[in-house]
């Protein structure tokens, strides 16, 4: 694992100049590479690495790295899984190695097929640079469900690109212009599209493409290419639905994430696992325990409040599959104090609360390992999400949605019924709620009921100030019209929340401290077996994931395991009208704030949510990240 940046600068600086740009790019993602670093120029072009050896941890594995035929070089952050197979094939046809790494296989193969077509075949998680030397383009890529990060720009007509927006952000010519789209995306869903930034010059290579850009392109001359679809598959899935028994379904998962999670352990440096005590995380650790050759190291963070603490689950789970278990409880004063400094790690704003424990886990896990496997993606491949059942039983009843929609708040009605009320009970009304179940039932399709159900403010607009607010509104494109609803809420998370929200908090988190975390679940293997699945195989009347709760208990004794769905999240609610409160409205004050939100309007949904009659922190906390995040900024910038 490791940290990419590069240049192409077509206005012509000199190599010395370069160099030195571009090694003040990767000195901010040290830690993402700890291990070495290497630069390669030639003309316009400058590409550098820092790596965390992983595999192969002699200088055969150092980046960038040329193709045995010259006409290749690579700067590579991610990891090849199944390299062993691939290596073994491409020996059979006369190819020779010199070490052991993926990153030479992975060249061998774009060497001999092509950059889209070599990834067809990997397994993996991957953010790519490759130049060209003989067509004199630059090619970027990432991996299918966007594990690892990778953005791109145009700056004062020099193209940037690297692993973190930090990176670029120490170009001299960086522009740090805001999109105000995004700032409306973080607003409305809590983090930025899979293939946008919070900034308006640079955004992110989409997940499961190929950006090419030839030597001066500018932004009109670039090409995008998909190589894996999960629309597609998704819709395959559904022309060749599986045929097999429940029970065939559980022996093929087991293969399935058996192969998966086997290949992940391959490692020249120790590995353990993410260990919640969910079904998620105990089906990874539970496939370790039997395909690794030494005891697996498990680990687990608590909170000393037994709504938001699983750590005695994963105590529990960990004594069974006699795994050496390590667990720490946060208190509550450790945790809010990384609150204020979450925008230094993410770089743009992403309110995901769950980040905060993310942080002190990877801490933990890097005191003793270099990889940690987790039970990411499960929930968005297999169904997990309470959402999928409630939304469906929504869509269901559609014969009566419009006039529930009408009964419960009609737009008019709400403010007067306001007025009309006793001040006291009026505030103790959750307006909010009725609205959106006005908006739930009236929804005319089950991809509007899906946003919806994934959207923090509906609308977010309002909340920025009003110069913001003609620029803020971006299409959201329309996912297939599936007569199953909880497909389609499936798959617009896979398409939106996994990458946006999910991967990259986990990835800013662990990269933090120099730590792999690896997502066996997110083998796209198992999503294309998925996608073939009855939803009986996946649903039924317990919730989601039901083929894989029942290998879990093939594995773990279904009394340690079986209870509610709880998440890995932090006690936001309390800490907004507790520890943080100050801090989040010093940080909505904050002159920096003022220019992008409508200040009074974010302050009184801060102050109903304080008043404590309703939660309303799921609201709130958006508006506070993007305020953090913008006041941080401008502290940097000064």
């Amino acid at each position: 694992m490791c940290g990419i940046a590069g240049i192409i600068d077509v206005r012509g600086s000199d190599e010395a100049l370069q160099r030195a740009r571009l090694q003040r790019m990767l000195e901010r993602i040290a830690h993402r590479g700890p291990d070495d670093s290497g630069l390669w120029t030639e003309g316009p072009v400058a590409l550098g690495h820092r790596r965390l050896a992983i595999v192969d941890l002699s200088p055969m594995g150092h980046q960038p790295m040329l193709s045995a035929c010259g006409r290749y070089v690579l700067v590579y952050n991610g990891e090849v899984y199944n390299h062993g197979r691939l290596r073994a094939q491409l020996e059979s046809a006369g190819t020779r190695f010199k070490g052991h790494s993926d990153t030479e296989v992975l060249l061998a193969l774009i060497a001999r097929d092509g950059l889209a077509a070599a990834l067809r075949l990997c397994v993996g998680m991957f953010a790519i640079a490759l130049w060209d030397r003989q067509l004199r383009q630059l090619q970027l890529a990432r991996d299918r469900f966007g594990e690892k990060p990778l953005y791109f720009g145009w700056c004062a007509g020099t193209l940037l690109f690297g692993s973190e927006l930090k990176a670029l952000r120490a170009h001299d010519r960086f522009d740090t212009t805001l999109d105000a789209a995004t700032a409306c995306a973080v607003l409305q869903r809590g983090y930025a599209a899979a293939d946008r930034s919070i900034h308006r010059s640079i955004q992110q290579v989409a997940p499961a493409t190929c950006v090419t850009i030839p030597l001066g392109a500018g932004a009109a001359d670039i090409s995008v290419e998909r190589y894996w679809d999960p629309v597609a598959i998704v819709e395959h899935g559904r022309q060749h639905s599986y045929t097999g028994g429940f029970e065939d379904a559980v022996d093929e998962l087991q293969r399935i994430l058996l192969d998966a999670v086997s290949m992940q352990l391959q490692a020249d440096v120790p590995v353990g696992s993410f260990l919640s005590g969910g079904v998620d995380s105990s089906v990874v650790t539970a496939l370790m325990v039997q395909s690794a050759r030494t005891r697996v190291n498990s680990y687990a963070i608590g909170f000393h409040l037994d709504s938001h603490n699983e750590a005695e689950h994963a105590k529990a789970v960990a004594t069974h599959l006699g795994t050496k278990h390590t667990e720490w409880y946060v208190s509550e004063e450790e945790a809010q104090q990384v609150v204020p400094t979450l925008s230094r790690y993410y770089d743009e704003p992403l309110a995901d609360a769950s980040q905060i424990p993310t942080l002190a886990l990877a801490r933990l896990v890097r005191k003793d390992v270099t990889v940690a496997l987790s039970g990411d993606g499960a929930d968005e491949v297999l169904g997990g999400y309470p959402k999928y059942c409630r939304g469906d039983a929504l869509w269901a009843a559609r014969s009566h949605r419009k006039a529930v929609a009408a009964q419960v708040a009609d737009a008019r009605i709400a403010p007067l019924a306001r007025r009309l009320l006793p001040s006291r009970l009026a505030a103790r009304v959750p307006w909010h709620r009725l609205n959106t179940a006005a908006a739930l039932y009236g929804a005319s399709s089950a991809q509007e009921v899906a946003k919806l159900l994934g959207t923090m403010n509906r609308h977010a607009e309002q909340f920025l100030a009003p110069a913001m607010r003609d620029h803020a509104l971006s299409a959201t494109p329309e996912l297939p019209d599936f007569s199953s609803y909880r497909r389609s809420a499936m798959l617009d998370d896979v398409l939106n929340y996994l990458p946006g929200d999910i991967l990259t908090k986990v990835d800013r988190a662990t990269m933090s401290v120099g730590l792999e975390a690896r997502a066996p679940l997110l083998d796209h293997r198992v999503f294309e077996w998925a996608a073939t699945l009855p939803d009986d195989y996946l649903f039924d009347a317990r919730g989601g994931k039901r083929v894989l709760r029942a290998l879990l208990y093939r594995l773990v004794p279904q009394k340690l395991v079986d209870r509610p769905k709880s998440g890995f999240s932090a006690p936001l609610a309390n800490w907004l009208r507790g520890g943080l409160r100050c801090w989040a409205y010093d940080v909505i004050n904050s002159a920096a704030a003022t220019h992008t939100l409508d200040v009074p309007r974010c302050k009184a949904l801060l102050d109903l949510h304080c008043q404590g009659h309703h939660d309303l922190s799921a609201r709130v906390w958006p508006i506070v990240t993007l305020a953090a995040w913008l006041h941080e900024q401008r502290a940097t910038a000064s």
